[in-house]
Parts: structure tokens; C-alpha cells; sequence
């Protein structure tokens, strides 16, 4: 492999200015677009040796046959440029939005002579104000019907309203009043007008106005004894309260912000959007990207802000993400800009500057904690529904056939992982999936009493389970045991080391005619024994969300056994203390709530316990001591002082089931 491509241009003509790049195919397709604050510099990172490179960034790089730019006066206008040539090309390695829904809107078409509320997904109708998007329709439905019952807008088609004009004779809504009736002069068009203003002052925010107003009406009527007014208004603003409840009130009344959750891997991202007017979420949207080369956080940010506010969507004047982009202030000077757009086409003035901010504390940091969750959630969700789709399954099992030039699909797959301490407790998991979907009953754990590396402990573990492999192409297997059976396709979390520690198990044990692979996290790429380069899938590929999930269950069911062996291992350490009993040690754990939190406890600390005396807390402090180390530092890469399930310590119910000896593995019963 060379060290660059042979098309790379020379650094002395690539200008330090700001400006926009693009790189093409052979064809002249553009394959990415980029900006940059100096040309030269970020380039010349794109034209490091290759194997310095990100995969993803080194196949587009190598995908590519040459290099264009555009130099611009600012770094906004490389913003601005960088944005329309991505709506434009559509480059395949750019962020790529996977939102194929349109959310519905609340529309109030203030342009039109006799304004009309409707319920839509087209974003274009001229002289029409916006409320959303919201994600379900009938939640937004009751809360017109409701509103109705206050600001009795037109809400019927334009045909019915000209039909009505013709005949004299109103709709059912004007019958049952829930349109003031325009169309046949109940109303004047202008004081239906003025309606339809307060009905979109409403929704915008202005709900105490309206209450005050409402309650104001009621009182003086019943004042008057005008006892059927006062009726109608009693009506109309439990109405209003009824539609007010709907929402849920988060910050102060003044407040017009816009929430931005993100939960990314190496291929994908989940976006979740809080819009909230007023102090009040008027509406929540959820989207995902694909991401082919790697990316920033902050960079991600910038490409789900422009994606977001595109085409007839304007931000208000704060807008809450989890991490700003380098480029901050060109970015807040172009949501400005769009700012500015929004309210000039609804006939306002004076938009102000949009802030773009990280909340830190307070109840807009714990609002941007909730999109973060949801998001997280979404991401989650968006990967499950692709892998236990039938079609997407199936796909994904003969994408992985071609990529690994399988015989046969691999119908059964079983990955393995290993985690330990510092190189205690050392434990591995398989996991199996059948037809792409988990077989939860035929999951096992193993132990590993002692070992040197990584790579030992998972050539034991496969050596183990292919000894039942072996016992059973030898002789019948035993009635309902499916520990025995032979997969298609064996997955090790980890690279080439790995991947030759399980080929090594197989020649070992005399096993032909099974195909193995390794799945790197860093970089998600598939290694094969004797393979000098990975296999790489495509960033949306089927098959590689299979193999993610595969890698993930493996390593969620090592560690949950990893973690269930430490509680044991230091409620047995404490039991040994004299004087520290069974009971005591319930005592012990039920008060500080988790063995992490025990570990970093003081003498005095321990010393509060009831039924703790200095001499028995010191002894305690002692012994954690011993084994403090280890506890502190989990070397497969999980949180150190997870909190800890202190339930399955002093023998909650939850407590995983126990392993027992399967000829020369270990398995979870039933």
C-alpha cells in the first residue's frame, strides 16, 4: 500500500484561506463536502499515510480520484457554501439523514382572507403560521377540538366554506359552535381575522393573556347576571385549561428555546428536538443520521442544526445543545439569519440574535439530561427495529455470506467476549442468534480460573465449548441440549489478536468448516484469520448492525456476570472478618448502597454503621484495601465505580442464576 493517493495535490497550491472542499470520483461524482478555517490544514490531513487514517475516511479517500475547493471571505460564508452544495450533491459520506416522516403541524392561514386551522404536513402553504411538528396527530387533534371551543376559527375545507357561502347554511361545526361562521356573516371577516390572530397568539405562548382575559369576561358577566355568558366563559376557559394541560410546563413563561438530545455510535446518530414556546413543550421530534467518516460531536451538531432548520423550520432565540461546534459563532450568525426569515414571513420585526448554548445547570440542564435519554432510546430503538425486521434479517445474512465468502448463510451465529478486573474474575459470555434474532436459552457464561492475556482466556473458553462440538459430531446429543449444536459463523469481540486465538482453538480441537471473524470496536471492522486487512461494511449496512448487536449482547451478558461475581467476592472478603457476620454484612452494603461507594467509604465513614465500632471499621477498611485495586479499574472498558446491585449481595431473588460444570464449560441452568 502506498503511503497517500497518487491525485494528491501539492501543499504549496492549496491556499491557507477559508473556504469549501469537495472530492469526486472518477466519474466526477462529488463524494463529500467540508469547510474549513484554513484550506491547507485541513486537507493535508486527508493526505496522511493511509494506514494513519480512519477506515471510513481512508475508503472515501481512496474512493476519490481528486479535489476541489472554493476559497470565501469568512468562515460564515464557508458555512453558508458548505450547506447549499451539501443540499445540492447529496454526498454519500456526508452525515446523511435517515428521517423518511413528515410530523404533522398545527397551520393557521393568516394570509388568507378568512383564516382557516387545519392540521398538515405541507410545510408551503403561503401566509401560513406553524405550531410544531408534533409527533402524534391525534394528540394535536384533541387539542384543537379543544381549543376550537375557545377561538372558533374556520377550520372546514375551502369547498364546504364556499358551499356554505352559496347556500346561507353553516357546517356542523358552526351549528355546534365551534366556528364563529364567517361564511355566513355571523361573524365580520375582519373580527374572524382577529381571531384567528389570538387563536396563534395563543399557541405561541400567550396562554395568560387569554386566562386572564377569560376569567375577567366570566366575572363581570356573572356580575351582571348574566348568568349564560358567564357560562359560555366558564366553558371556554376549562377548555383552555384542558389544552394547557396537554403540555407540560418546564421553564419560565418568557422562555422560547429549542432542546437538542444526541446519541451517536460509529455509524449512526439519533437526534431528539424539545420545542419549547412559552415555557411550555409545544412539540418533540425525533430523527436519525447515518455517518460514514468520522466525525466530532461538534461537528455532528452543526450538520443536525442545519438539517433542522432547513427550508421553512426557524429557531427561536436559544438553542441547547449538548456541545458546541468549533465554529460557534458562524453558526449562530446564520441561525439568526433564519431567525430573522421566520419572523419577516409572519409580518414581525426585531428577531434578535440566536444563542447557541451547553446547558450546565439548572431546569434547562435537566431538560437537555431528558432529549439526551430520549435520544439514547431512539438510537437504541432505530437499531433493534433493523435487526429484528424479517427483511432487514435476511439481508443482513446474505450480505454477511458475500462479505465473507460464506458457503451458506450463517443462520446460527455465536459471539464470545471476556471481561475481568485487572485480571481477576476473569469471566466470558456466548451468545447466540438464530435467523438474526437472540436465543436467550442457549446463552452460556464460563469461568476462567487462571490466564496471561486476553487472547488466552478466549482461546480456553472456545477450546471448552468446541469439546462439545467435537462430543457431539461423535455421538447423538443429549434430548434438548443445544449446547452441542455447530454454528455457521463464530464472532470474537476483538481484532486480529483475538481472531487468531480462536483459530488456533478450532485447528487445536480438530474443527474444519467453521468460519470465524473478529469485530473491532474502534473502528467496527471485520477481521479473518490470515487476513492482512479487514473486511469493511457499509456504514448502513444490515449486516454490520447485526454484527454490532451480536458484539453489545456478548459484552452486556460478560459483564452482568463479571459484576455478580465481584458482589460475591467482597461479601465473602468482609464475612471472613471476625466479628463481621452474615447480618452485619447485609447491614453494611444496604447502607452505603453499592460495593463502589464501600470501597471509597472512610474509617469514620464506616465507623457510623450501626453495630460498627472503630476496631471492626478498621478492620473493614483493611481488607478492602487488599482487593481495592482491582475493583477500581476494569480493564475490558466498562465505567469504574459503576454502581453496584446490592440486591444481588444479600441474596435478593435477582440474584443470577449459578453456574454449574457441563463437561468442560460452565452453563447458566434452564
Amino acid at each position: 500500500m502506498s503511503d497517500t493517493v497518487p491525485w494528491r495535490p501539492k501543499a504549496g497550491e492549496i491556499p491557507v484561506s477559508p473556504g469549501v472542499y469537495r472530492f469526486r470520483d472518477p466519474k466526477g461524482r462529488v463524494l463529500y463536502v467540508g469547510k474549513a478555517k484554513s484550506l491547507r490544514a485541513r486537507l493535508s490531513n486527508y493526505f496522511q499515510p493511509l494506514r494513519s487514517l480512519h477506515e471510513r475516511t481512508r475508503r472515501m479517500v481512496t474512493t476519490a480520484a481528486s479535489v476541489e475547493w472554493t476559497v470565501v471571505g469568512s468562515e460564515f460564508e464557508a458555512l453558508q457554501l458548505e450547506y447549499s452544495w451539501i443540499k445540492e450533491f447529496a454526498p454519500p459520506f456526508n452525515v446523511q439523514f435517515r428521517d423518511d416522516k413528515s410530523y404533522p403541524y398545527l397551520a393557521i392561514t393568516l394570509g388568507d382572507e378568512v383564516p382557516r386551522v387545519l392540521i398538515t404536513r405541507n410545510r408551503k402553504l403561503r401566509g401560513a403560521k406553524y405550531f410544531g411538528p408534533y409527533t402524534k396527530v391525534w394528540a394535536i387533534r384533541e387539542t384543537l377540538d379543544l381549543m376550537l371551543k375557545v377561538f372558533p376559527v374556520r377550520s372546514c375545507s375551502d369547498t364546504t366554506y364556499r358551499r356554505a357561502e352559496l347556500t346561507g347554511r353553516p357546517c356542523l361545526l358552526g351549528d355546534i359552535g365551534k366556528c364563529a361562521a364567517p361564511c355566513v356573516d355571523r361573524i365580520p371577516k375582519q373580527a374572524h381575522h382577529d381571531l384567528a390572530e389570538d387563536l396563534a397568539s395563543f399557541m405561541a405562548g400567550g396562554d395568560q393573556r387569554f386566562r386572564g382575559d377569560l376569567t375577567r369576561r366570566m366575572r363581570e358577566a356573572a356580575a351582571a347576571q348574566n348568568y349564560e355568558a358567564a357560562a359560555k366563559y366558564r366553558d371556554a376557559l376549562g377548555a383552555m385549561e384542558a389544552a394547557l394541560a396537554k403540555t407540560a410546563v418546564v421553564l419560565g413563561e418568557d422562555v422560547d428555546v429549542d432542546v437538542f438530545g444526541i446519541a451517536d455510535d460509529e455509524l449512526a446518530a439519533s437526534v431528539q428536538q424539545f420545542i419549547v414556546r412559552g415555557g411550555r413543550i409545544r412539540g418533540t421530534r425525533t430523527w436519525t443520521v447515518d455517518k460514514e467518516i468520522d466525525v466530532t460531536r461538534g461537528e455532528l451538531v452543526e450538520t443536525v442544526l442545519l438539517g433542522a432548520y432547513e427550508e421553512d423550520a426557524y429557531p427561536p432565540r436559544e438553542v441547547l445543545v449538548p456541545e458546541l461546534p468549533d465554529d460557534a459563532e458562524e453558526l449562530e450568525t446564520w441561525l439568526t439569519q433564519r431567525r430573522a426569515e421566520g419572523r419577516e414571513a409572519e409580518g414581525r420585526r426585531g428577531a434578535g440574535r440566536t444563542r447557541l448554548r451547553v446547558a450546565e445547570r439548572g431546569e434547562k440542564a435537566a431538560l437537555a439530561e431528558t432529549a439526551a435519554r430520549n435520544a439514547a432510546q431512539a438510537l437504541m430503538l432505530y437499531k433493534t427495529r433493523r435487526t429484528a425486521d424479517f427483511t432487514a434479517r435476511s439481508q443482513a445474512l446474505n450480505d454477511l455470506q458475500d462479505a465473507l465468502g460464506l458457503d451458506e448463510a450463517p443462520l446460527r451465529i455465536e459471539c464470545y467476549d471476556v471481561s475481568h478486573l485487572a485480571g481477576t474474575n476473569i469471566v466470558a459470555s456466548m451468545v447466540v442468534f438464530e435467523d438474526g434474532l437472540p436465543r436467550k436459552d442457549q446463552y452460556r457464561r464460563f469461568n476462567v480460573a487462571s490466564s496471561t492475556d486476553d487472547t488466552d482466556s478466549m482461546y480456553q473458553v472456545l477450546r471448552r465449548r468446541l469439546a462439545h462440538l467435537a462430543d457431539e459430531e461423535s455421538a447423538p446429543a443429549v434430548q434438548g441440549e443445544r449446547f452441542a449444536y455447530r454454528p455457521n459463523l463464530l464472532v470474537v469481540d476483538g481484532g486480529q489478536p483475538q481472531v487468531a486465538a480462536a483459530a488456533r482453538a478450532l485447528e487445536d480441537a480438530g474443527v474444519t468448516g467453521l468460519a470465524v471473524v473478529g469485530l473491532a470496536k474502534r473502528l467496527e471492522e471485520i477481521w479473518q484469520p490470515d487476513s492482512d486487512f479487514p473486511v469493511i461494511l457499509p456504514r448502513n449496512s444490515d449486516a454490520l448492525f447485526l454484527l454490532q448487536r451480536l458484539r453489545d449482547e456478548a459484552h452486556r451478558f460478560a459483564i452482568t456476570h463479571q459484576r455478580s461475581r465481584r458482589k460475591r467476592d467482597i461479601a465473602s472478603q468482609l464475612a471472613e472478618i471476625p466479628g463481621l457476620g452474615e447480618a452485619r454484612v447485609r447491614v453494611l452494603l444496604r447502607h452505603f448502597g453499592s460495593v463502589a461507594k464501600l470501597r471509597t467509604a472512610s474509617l469514620d465513614d464506616i465507623a457510623e454503621v450501626t453495630g460498627f465500632g472503630p476496631v471492626l471499621a478498621a478492620a473493614v477498611v483493611e481488607r478492602l484495601a487488599v482487593s481495592s485495586k482491582a475493583a477500581m479499574a476494569e480493564s475490558d472498558g466498562t465505567e469504574e465505580g459503576a454502581p453496584d446491585d446490592v440486591a444481588a449481595v444479600i441474596g435478593s431473588s435477582a440474584d443470577p442464576v449459578e453456574l454449574t460444570p457441563v463437561g468442560g464449560a460452565q452453563r447458566a441452568d434452564g
